[in-house]
């Protein structure tokens, strides 16, 4: 391991001075909260896909209160087509450990940051660098790869021996001041200049002292994640749609993929779909032909550990059954479907965008896919 530049820092902040990301949503103005959500946002998501997100969701959600005091539904709404749904249901519960533990607020302290859901070491230093200019390294996949090319450290920096090497490099190249630039920088110059491929090494003004650049391994650098194939997994999605237009969403479990989100009821099977069909029918819907769905196009989605082929089964024109009010008034069903174990309703496509819904599902309900024959 070689001897890190002493300026290293100054050397990587006049670089951001003219090359950096200086007019980020999340820097104007630059408040714990906002640098939080950011943060948590751009966790496996790049920057230009954020910034929308990102105002939208300050724009419906202000400040920590808000936040806190939101249904859940509304901020998985907000954070529909992020992906990666846990961010916002850690993101919530955050935000009321907050306002029960913190006055409100986000707390100036490591530990207490660390303690709250979804907050990791690095997350943590990089909230307090940012908001407040405390002395903190950051450690995302940016400054890894920077860092294991310039100090030539070889293994994949998720190793802990690896990662415990990196973090103690970091320490040492924290500057005395412009805290919340180079936390900044750091991030900028890995996303722009010290890319994963095709890196622009001429104009790295840490290039005179990289190990990976003057050895030539700066394509090994760093080691990649030892691979392995995907399993592929099938499911059936029904798509139940009734003569006002309208859909019948079930809430997933609150653990599992898709925690909390509203999606199409779905089986494992295309004949354990049929049966979940014919068991809840009677309470859902008249007139329901099980021999007639159109078939929809397969949907693939990728997840971080399989592959998932989603098969949509579709019924139209359906008629929802009908309960009677205390005053004899009929009202279609939508609050008094039968117990299932899980929450479901029928939704117009209005509504859509207030609930959280996962982006595959959004996706083929927005679109309708052309119906094949069965």
């Amino acid at each position: 391991m070689s001897t890190a530049a002493p300026d290293y820092a100054t050397r990587v902040l006049a670089w951001f001075d003219v090359n950096g990301r200086h007019d980020l949503p999340w820097q104007h103005p630059r408040t714990p909260y906002r640098v939080w959500l950011s943060e948590i946002m751009l966790q496996q998501t790049q920057v230009r896909v954020v910034i929308p997100y990102f105002e939208r969701f300050v724009a419906a959600l202000p400040d920590v209160r808000a936040l806190a005091a939101a249904p859940l539904d509304e901020v998985l709404a907000l954070w529909s087509g992020l992906g990666y749904y846990a961010r916002a249901r850690n993101l919530h519960a955050a935000a009321q450990r907050c306002v029960a533990l913190h006055g409100g607020d986000l707390p100036r302290d490591f530990d207490a940051l660390l303690a709250l859901p979804g907050i990791g070491r690095s997350t943590a230093g990089a909230i307090l660098s940012q908001a407040w200019g405390d002395r903190f390294a950051i450690l995302d996949g940016n400054v890894k790869r920077v860092l294991a090319r310039h100090h030539g450290i070889a293994g994949w920096p998720g190793l802990p021996k690896v990662e415990k090497a990196l973090w103690a490099i970091a320490d040492t190249l924290l500057p005395g001041t412009r805290m919340a630039d180079y936390t900044q920088a750091q991030m900028d110059f890995g996303a722009t200049l010290c890319t994963r491929f095709d890196p622009a090494c001429l104009l790295c003004p840490v290039n005179d002292d990289c190990i990976a650049f003057a050895e030539g391994r700066v394509g090994e650098l760093p080691s990649p994640k030892p691979s392995k194939a995907l399993p592929e997994r099938e499911a059936t999605v029904l798509m139940l749609e009734d003569r006002a237009g309208r859909v019948l969403l079930v809430r997933r479990p609150p653990t599992g993929i898709w925690a909390a989100l509203w999606s199409l009821p779905q089986a494992d099977t295309h004949d354990a779909a049929l049966d979940w069909l014919r068991a809840h029918a009677p309470g859902l819907v008249d007139d329901v032909d099980l021999d007639t769905p159109r078939r929809c196009a397969p949907i693939q989605h990728g997840f971080t550990h399989f592959r998932l082929q989603l098969h949509p089964l579709h019924w139209r024109g359906l008629a929802p059954r009908l309960r009677v009010r205390d005053n004899d008034a009929p009202e279609a069903a939508g609050d008094s479907l039968p117990d299932t174990g899980h929450a479901m309703r029928w939704v117009a496509r209005g509504e859509l965008a207030s609930l959280g819904i996962p982006a595959p599902i959004r996706t083929l309900l927005q679109s309708r896919a052309d119906p094949q024959d069965p």
